[in-house]
């Protein structure tokens, strides 16, 4: 399967980032077939990110990859507290530690 190129975990295009272009050489590296390339962080990136980017498996860059997040001034609810439980997290999420 080559850049692009459907299948059933393909991601919406319209939600797909517009920072993640699909380069054979960057800063003195080159491959023969085409890689994952985020210009936010003028890096190639891990297919595992590029998934992200291309939105696929319900991710979605605004809501999943920090460099789109900080490149685009998106706050973390976590963060900010503007969560529907407060920012307390809830379950798996919330520190059970003690003090």
């Amino acid at each position: 399967m080559t850049p692009g190129e459907a299948d059933e975990s393909s991601g919406d295009a319209d939600a797909a980032c517009e920072h993640l272009t699909y380069r054979t050489e960057a800063d003195g590296e080159t491959f023969e077939t085409a890689r994952a390339y985020c210009t936010v962080v003028e890096r190639f990136v891990r297919p595992v990110r590029a998934d992200v980017c291309n939105a696929r498996y319900d991710l979605a860059p605004a809501e999943h990859c920090e460099f789109y997040r900080e490149h685009e001034g998106v706050e973390d609810e976590w963060l900010t507290g503007d969560r529907d439980d407060g920012g307390r997290g809830s379950g798996d999420e919330a520190d059970t530690r003690e003090p």
